[in-house]
């Protein structure tokens, strides 16, 4: 590890060093044991930004942390899949993270938006279903809602292709204007069809049904049933979106499959922190803990 991105948590000296930082519960332990135990049948899935990118004010210019590529390349022919999971298009998770070509990723998924969309690594291709029609229609009329509902300077709409984003995050006082817009989005979502999600400082419009544990969950039965069983499922994220994918643990976990949830660690989002199994710190101590996991399993 480089001195450029050292931290004084806890949590990244242990993950960095050559030990492995010790999951607060049973259950995340039981998780990691599973995962060291038979790590050729293993899942190690993770969001993007926040968690192998750092969060930056604007979406565009988010960038894989640099050590993250290498450390996803050194971990994933030892394992049975490294997916990224993201409510980005696949194609920008792919470009923002440098995925594309990669030796050691030629495996390699990105489950974009949600999981409605699917890049593989093998063929470079994305597989996607028809847009939701509501997606249309709020695009049409999301600036004169926004218009209406007195949203001020530095609102900005993201375009996602299956979903489109309202940040909050360069208004002069983010969260008001977070609270400020959450009821008139909820009803233009509402009457279209769509839902809203709410992240930091960000809340998106998209179609219901799908999410990063439906993707999760999909993902690993399928492999499941090609494999003959996945051994244990790996899941690390920072932002509510994430969730879900917390939940589809649980769900696996009742199956019979081991999992461990892991937070980058953010101040932001409490909610998630508290229901992680591990908590790191940030990318950085992301990128610690799949290196000293790609150690450990040699």
């Amino acid at each position: 590890m480089g001195s450029h991105h050292s931290h004084d948590s806890q949590d990244t000296v242990a993950a960095s060093g050559a030990g492995l930082p010790e999951p607060a519960t049973r259950a995340g332990r039981d998780g990691l044991a599973a995962l060291l135990a038979r790590p050729e049948r293993a899942v190690i899935a993770l969001d993007f930004d926040g968690t192998l990118a750092p969060i930056v004010p604007d979406p565009d210019q988010a960038r894989a942390h640099p050590e993250a590529v290498p450390a996803l390349a050194a971990l994933a022919p030892r394992v049975a899949s490294v997916a990224v999971v993201t409510g980005r298009p696949p194609g920008v998770a792919v470009r923002n993270g440098g995925l594309a070509g990669v030796p050691g990723l030629d495996h390699l998924v990105v489950l974009g938006h949600y999981g409605a969309e699917r890049w593989d690594a093998a063929t470079g291709t994305v597989t996607a279903p028809p847009e939701h029609p509501g997606v249309a229609a709020v695009r049409t009329e999301l600036p004169g809602v926004l218009d209406r509902a007195g949203a001020g300077e530095g609102i900005w709409i993201e375009e996602k292709g299956r979903s489109l984003a309202v940040h909050t995050r360069r208004a002069a006082d983010p969260q008001a204007a977070f609270e400020q817009l959450r009821e008139p989005l909820a009803r233009l979502a509402a009457g279209h069809g769509l839902i809203v999600e709410p992240g930091r400082m960000v809340l998106e419009l998209r179609p219901p049904g799908m999410d990063k544990g439906v993707a999760l969950l999909d993902h690993v039965r399928a492999l499941g049933e090609d494999t003959g069983g996945v051994s244990a499922v790996l899941y690390a994220g920072d932002d509510l979106g994430d969730l879900p994918a917390f939940a589809a643990l649980d769900r696996l976990r009742a199956d019979g499959v081991p999992g461990l949830a892991v937070c980058s660690g953010s101040t932001e989002v409490t909610e998630l922190s508290q229901r992680a199994d591990l908590v790191v710190d940030g990318p950085a101590g992301v990128v610690a803990l799949l290196r000293s996991l790609a150690d450990r399993i040699r």
